[in-house]
């Protein structure tokens, strides 16, 4: 059964976001097709990993995988967090006539979620903490851990915790007041749902738990260190 069918009202609706009703004043609809706007966003994070193996390789050449990954990972997230969503912070009133490419990914994007159209409180509130605090504190994680920089670690915990939080948070309410309220954020269609919110938003579930979980181990082999080497230092000062 196809949307039309199931949803009438669809079909006479101006935007394709749900509820079909939904009010968007100002709404442009997007003037690039989807796959080209796609292929932008993978091409920006593939530009964001090239350039980070790159400086990474040129300032320590001998550095491992994982750490190569940990940069991978929070410049990444320094770009998206400080571009993409202070983007969406700063055009939050006006996102339904926005047609740049960023303009056009969040209304792509907003087909799972129509909160970003409506200037929804918690999203705006969200994104703005979200670009503010962890954008530059990201890429400032990616040149530690490239560096083999101690401060990294809490750092890293302090971040990957606000990171998972806001997620937890996020798509929480999400749910609460679908759950609830009755509330309809979502296209019915599956691909939104679970590509564009469970898959897009669950990197920020998974990476981050592992790196929570590093850093408190990273953490806890220094505390244990320290207080072996007070303790034998103990007797002498005596």
């Amino acid at each position: 059964m196809s949307v039309a069918d199931s949803y009438p009202e669809a079909s006479m609706a101006t935007h394709p976001f749900f509820p079909p009703d939904l009010e968007l004043p100002g709404y442009v609809a997007n003037p690039t097709s989807v796959p080209i706007l796609l292929a932008l966003f993978a091409a920006g994070v593939g530009f964001v990993f090239s350039a980070t193996v790159i400086l990474a390789r040129a300032v320590q050449a001998s550095i491992s995988k994982g750490k190569l990954y940990t940069a991978m990972w929070f410049m990444l997230c320094g770009c998206i967090h400080l571009f993409f969503e202070g983007y969406f912070a700063y055009h939050n009133a006006e996102m339904p006539a926005r047609i740049d490419v960023f303009g056009q990914l969040w209304k792509e994007y907003s087909k799972s979620d129509h909160r970003y159209l409506t200037r929804d409180a918690f999203t705006v509130c969200m994104e703005t903490v979200t670009a503010v605090a962890w954008g530059p504190l990201s890429f400032l994680i990616g040149w530690l851990t490239i560096k083999d920089h101690p401060l990294r670690y809490p750092l890293q915990l302090i971040v990957s915790l606000g990171q998972f939080y806001g997620d937890v948070l996020y798509m929480g309410i999400f749910f609460f007041d679908e759950a609830v309220h009755g509330a309809v954020f979502c296209r019915p269609e599956r691909f939104y749902f679970w590509v564009y919110y469970v898959m897009m938003n669950g990197f920020w579930f998974v990476i981050p738990g592992w790196l929570i979980f590093e850093a408190v181990v990273e953490c806890t082999k220094a505390l244990r260190l320290a207080q072996e080497v007070g303790k034998r230092a103990s007797p002498k000062s005596q």
